[in-house]
């Protein structure tokens, strides 16, 4: 029989924390967006012009969270929605003026997380490591019923 483990919890704690530091980093650059608006931003920074679907795919966000996310995106002017030329059914997610100029100032403050993360790993640490996570999420992907997370959303 396999000993308990604590690798699970130890992600949450590295999550939340990870959340509340990254928050605080946002607020004393004046950027007032939560963790999982910015998930948004940055994949729409990666490919802009996408429908929600394509974004549901890229951040692991349901569908309903997504939706309420985008919202409030939309409603503090850092997002549009714009029906799309080729199918008219289709509604396509776009950025603001106003968000391509928060985007170097948002990749700098991940690079300063990133940094904080792996203070006093090497790259061989770092590189094995995020081997040993991918293959967790992908043990994780198959039992996902909702095809995302609720928690990580907000």
């Amino acid at each position: 029989m396999m000993s308990q483990r604590s690798g699970g919890f130890l992600v949450t704690q590295i999550h939340h924390l990870g959340r509340r530091v990254f928050t605080e980093l946002l607020k004393q650059h004046e950027i007032e967006i939560g963790p999982g608006q910015g998930r948004i931003l940055f994949a729409l920074w990666q490919r802009d012009g996408v429908p929600i679907n394509d974004l549901v795919e890229r951040t692991l966000l349901r569908k309903s969270t997504l939706s309420e996310l985008l919202d409030n995106l939309e409603k503090a002017g850092y997002i549009q929605r714009e029906q799309s030329d080729e199918d008219r059914r289709k509604i396509l997610i776009k950025l603001t003026e106003r968000t391509q100029k928060l985007q170097k100032v948002y990749i700098n403050l991940s690079v300063e997380m990133t940094k904080l993360f792996y203070k006093g790993f090497s790259d061989d640490e770092i590189n094995e490591f995020e081997e040993m996570l991918r293959r967790i999420l992908e043990n994780l992907i198959p039992h996902d019923s909702e095809g995302a997370t609720e928690e990580e959303s907000i």
